[in-house]
């Protein structure tokens, strides 16, 4: 059975752990934190980068998340539908994927991260173009969503596993204005869907790890 390396609150961690449960397939979870030495020691053999979350399947050793769903996709859940067969459609979940990660949940990342500096190392204006780059992100979110639908249309790609965690987060440290209404409907969406519900579950035992304490709310 495949093995996962990760923490559950970890939103690179919750976009695999969602293809995952979105696509049933097994795996076994390998939690690291200093509770769980054995999972760290082996982690750090198999990561030179140190990066989570890391997929370990028949001694394959697969890094970066987007890479580990078109794993999960192409060896163990090609009908589920996470990369469309047309090579179009797919081209466009491909760069609903990318958008999530470099423009919203590296800045959100960069946020939390100034936020964990000592006042006097905080950096308030790259934390304003961060949220600049938020703005940017959430308005081409929204002129590219229909209401009731997925992120590039009626099945659940790579891209909502992708816009899932992103926006979760994302809304905590800047959230989505309400003339954003597309978006703002998106992201309720997802949280309510079965696959996202269970991985942010998993995380909400650790909402106190949040800078700042995370909202009451999700």
């Amino acid at each position: 059975m495949m093995e996962l390396f990760g923490h559950p609150f970890s939103s690179c961690t919750q976009k695999a752990t969602i293809a995952l449960y979105e696509t049933q397939t097994p795996f076994n979870f390998r939690m690291l934190d200093p509770e769980h030495p054995d999972n760290e020691a082996e982690f750090a053999k198999l990561a030179p980068l140190g990066k989570f979350p890391l997929l370990l399947d028949n001694g394959l050793v697969i890094e970066e998340t987007t890479i580990i769903i078109e794993h999960i996709a192409q060896h163990h859940a090609p009908d589920a539908g996470l990369i469309p067969a047309n090579a179009d459609d797919a081209r466009h979940v491909r760069l609903f994927d990318r958008i999530c990660d470099f423009y919203v949940m590296t800045p959100m990342q960069r946020i939390v991260a100034d936020f964990m500096r000592p006042a006097e190392d905080r950096d308030p204006t790259g934390v304003a173009g961060e949220k600049a780059t938020l703005d940017k992100a959430y308005s081409w979110l929204e002129e590219r969503l229909e209401a009731g639908e997925w992120a590039t249309g009626r099945t659940f790609t790579l891209a909502d596993c992708a816009a899932a965690p992103a926006l979760f987060y994302a809304d905590w440290v800047y959230p989505i204005a309400d003339s954003l209404p597309l978006l703002k409907a998106y992201r309720a969406r997802l949280l309510s869907h079965p696959s996202v519900a269970r991985a942010v579950d998993e995380g909400r035992p650790y909402r106190s790890f949040f800078p700042g304490g995370a909202p009451d709310r999700d």
